[in-house]
């Protein structure tokens, strides 16, 4: 275990490193609120959406492919939500409940879930794990555009508007536009490819940096009861829910413990561009990311330790 947990401070190291790079610049003065908005507004219209084109057009899909399995993962991800948003709505205040709702499902599958599958299950958990996140995707991004788009300020909450707010999220269109070349394997050139990496790079380091800048000793106060709720709703709760579930379907091994890496990932930066792009409280949003960033250090490897002592992985 000694070295799954040097791999998740591997992983989430650089995070708060860039997270902490953020708040200094902000203080330094060398960024300030345009500049986030601009590159927030960036990463939310051009570079996370070709981190995801990239990401689903270079998985194999035929690879891992196990329609039981996928099938799982996508019901335990709606239940996710439905969980969340139904006790957001008995809980939480009105303007709190989207963020809160997409801060306690929507995880960081495709940074830190993936990294660890791979690191624990070589080529299997690198596959199994790429098509998981291809397929989640969607889903997440789906849902949290729904929630948003109910919750946000001024938003207009009729079929129609949520249809429209969904159809025209940069992060599914990126999505949609990549399954038929991923699907087909229809070839595109390698500039091209080298060029969308360049600019798709620029998406984690731009969006961390954005969210520390967001982030302030007041902010954090003002977020923190609503923050750790959504935390330990996602860090806690929802993974213990989801894997049960899993085990209950009869799933063993690493397929069992990949399901259960991706369901206690910690909340998605994604969550934070989106907040801010529909004009919700991204403050909030900020402070959940980070808690369930440090939080998933521990939870991640008692999860991993409690499913080794049942004999289950």
């Amino acid at each position: 275990m000694l070295a799954v947990v040097q791999q998740t401070l591997a992983i989430t190291a650089p995070v708060f490193a860039m997270l902490f790079l953020g708040v200094a610049l902000k203080r330094l003065h060398w960024i300030d609120n345009a500049f986030i908005d601009t590159a927030s507004s960036l990463v939310f219209r051009g570079t996370m959406p070709t981190l995801l084109f990239l990401g689903i057009v270079r998985a194999d899909l035929s690879a891992a492919l196990q329609p039981a399995l996928l099938l799982f993962f996508v019901a335990a991800t709606l239940v996710c939500f439905l969980l969340a948003w139904g006790w957001a709505i008995w809980r939480v205040p009105h303007a709190e409940r989207g963020i809160y709702t997409q801060g306690s499902f929507r995880g960081n599958n495709g940074i830190i879930g993936l990294a660890l599958a791979t690191s624990l299950y070589g080529d299997y958990g690198l596959s199994l794990g790429a098509v998981l996140g291809g397929v989640v995707i969607l889903c997440y991004n789906v849902l949290s555009a729904i929630v948003l788009a109910i919750y946000s300020p001024g938003a207009k909450t009729g079929p129609l508007a949520i249809a429209k707010s969904i159809l025209i999220n940069p992060l599914i269109i990126g999505v949609l536009l990549a399954i038929p070349f991923a699907y087909w394997q229809v070839p595109l050139p390698a500039w091209l490819m080298t060029s969308a990496g360049y600019f798709a790079q620029m998406t984690l380091p731009l969006a961390l940096i954005c969210i520390g800048g967001t982030l302030s000793l007041a902010s954090l106060r003002r977020s923190s009861g609503v923050a750790i709720g959504a935390s330990l709703m996602k860090m806690v709760w929802l993974p213990l829910i989801a894997t049960l579930g899993a085990w209950l379907f009869g799933f063993r091994g690493a397929d069992l413990a990949i399901l259960f890496l991706y369901f206690a990932s910690p909340t998605a930066a994604a969550s934070f561009v989106m907040a801010r792009a529909v004009g919700a409280n991204h403050e909030l949003a900020a402070a959940i990311i980070v808690i369930t960033t440090l939080v998933a250090v521990v939870t991640t490897n008692v999860g991993l330790l409690l499913l080794q002592w049942g004999s289950w992985i």
